[in-house]
């Protein structure tokens, strides 16, 4: 009687998917263009077959000859270039001055507990806070020009940086610390050269969130005694029903923002690669 000998079945090796990883970068790209695209067509059907009036909903191509006429004519004395120019240039300003308090805000709550008792209530009233509670009080104390505007969009751009770069300051693990210390690192050297670099992922995003905050405030703080900027533009066109404008409005606030999303992200990939963000 002779021995069977086992037979060995030699599976083939599985080829990688080379085609889903180099198509998977384009697909957020591709879902996002299918989603404004079907979005745009809605709004074109929804206004030139009247199911919604023109007064309410004006057309697309209506819209693209606004944004035209803006930008040679203008609306109220300055074209859309100037109006959003002063916009930028308001909430930059905010965006510096609530960055330069809100940073070191942060590195002070997460790393000394006096500090923390002091900071921690100002910065916990502010964020649930909505703009529109404080500027009267922020006008009755500092009037109606440019400083007023800059100081409500700042106050509403100061907790989220302030909280996420306590959250990054305190992800430094001890490990980390404990290192730069056997190393003789000082502490202002561990603040520089373990701290910082840790929370900055953390501070960026305080500072995208930030600036949500700071174009939705925009239009509330340019709403008083502006005579240039967005929020005064769509608000002098709501006022005479002027539809098409507001959009343009709203449009070029959305685009700007997400201009400057784009720009944090290239600067997160360049500075912080090793946060892992996409």
């Amino acid at each position: 009687m002779t021995a069977v000998e086992p037979t060995v079945i030699l599976s083939k090796p599985k080829r990688p998917p080379r085609l889903r990883l180099e198509l998977r970068p384009f697909v957020p790209f591709g879902v996002a263009t299918a989603v404004v695209t079907g979005i745009v067509i809605l709004w074109h059907v929804a206004s030139s077959s009247g199911w919604v009036s023109p007064v309410f909903l004006p057309t697309p191509e209506r819209v693209v000859q606004s944004f035209f006429a803006l930008m040679v004519r203008g609306y109220v004395g300055s074209t859309l270039f100037e109006h959003a120019e002063t916009s930028l240039w308001r909430v930059l300003s905010a965006l510096f001055f609530a960055t330069l308090f809100a940073v070191p805000a942060g590195l002070i709550v997460a790393t000394s507990p006096v500090g923390r008792g002091m900071l921690d209530p100002v910065i916990e009233f502010l964020r649930p806070l909505p703009p529109l509670a404080y500027l009267p009080l922020v006008i009755i104390w500092f009037g109606i020009g440019e400083p007023a505007k800059v100081l409500v969009i700042a106050l509403s751009m100061i907790a989220p940086i302030a909280i996420s770069t306590a959250t990054g300051v305190r992800s430094a693990t001890d490990s980390q610390i404990n290192a730069a210390r056997a190393f003789g690192a000082s502490r202002l050297q561990v603040l520089r050269h373990v701290l910082l670099p840790t929370a900055l992922p953390s501070i960026l995003t305080g500072i995208r969130i930030a600036l949500g905050a700071g174009w939705t405030t925009l239009v509330a703080a340019e709403l008083v005694a502006a005579a240039r900027g967005l929020g005064y533009m769509m608000q002098s066109a709501a006022q005479f029903l002027v539809t098409d404008i507001v959009i343009v409005g709203i449009l070029v606030i959305a685009a700007l923002s997400f201009a400057f999303e784009a720009i944090l992200r290239i600067i997160e990939r360049v500075f912080v690669p090793w946060s892992g963000h996409r």
